[in-house]
């Protein structure tokens, strides 16, 4: 499904573009709600791709399955004074836009509107290829993302239902996030973490 043809490289590379904006937009767009106009003030509370897309880290989840996107900046403190849960809210607005986007695809699926085909493009994807990996990907993006290391989403998430004990345990491993995450993938961990509960989400969604 996943071979790296020219067809599966165009279709990643738009599928990204897509997937990793409105991911982006979406923690901007909600810290605008709670009254934090940081990503405001930085040009990011738009859809215009090259606010948000890190050249690095989209072309690593091109190739090698995981990456990233420009960070959104926010202000906690001017969030915390409108809600104590909006720093929660608005991590959870990245990984929640995937799982929208990879809904909204799957929709005319389960409504027979569309019928997949295995058939795959060489040059160019077919429909059918597009959208299987335009469910997959936005999956993938959601899990990872729901990790709880920092500086992924979920560590953000996770922080807010902790107790203080839990917060300051979060607090002295975030220096190690990203030897944990380089962990993770190497010992091929996230096959198990990732890609196997995305591949039963993505039949779930699919059929």
């Amino acid at each position: 499904m996943f071979n790296l043809n020219l067809a599966t490289l165009i279709s990643r590379a738009v599928i990204l573009v897509i997937a990793f904006t409105v991911h982006e937009f979406a923690h901007a767009w909600t810290a605008d709600v709670f009254d934090d106009d940081t990503p405001r003030s930085q040009g990011r509370l738009t859809l215009n791709p090259l606010k948000h897309l890190d050249p690095i880290g989209t072309l690593l989840l091109l190739f090698a399955g995981f990456g990233w996107a420009r960070p959104v900046q926010v202000n906690t403190y001017n969030l915390e004074r409108r809600s104590p849960a909006a720093p929660m809210l608005v991590a959870l607005a990245g990984p929640f836009s995937n799982l929208l986007l990879a809904i909204m695809v799957a929709i005319p699926v389960q409504f027979g509107v569309f019928q997949l085909t295995l058939e795959q493009g060489v040059l160019f994807p077919t429909l059918s290829q597009f959208i299987i990996e335009f469910v997959f990907i936005n999956l993938i993006l959601m899990l990872f993302n729901l990790l709880p290391i920092f500086p992924l989403d979920g560590e953000k998430i996770l922080y807010y239902f902790l107790p203080p004990n839990g917060q300051n345990l979060l607090l002295r491993l975030r220096s190690f996030g990203i030897y944990i995450l380089l962990a993770l993938v190497f010992l091929n961990i996230t096959e198990f973490l990732i890609f196997t509960p995305a591949l039963l989400l993505l039949r779930l969604f699919l059929g």
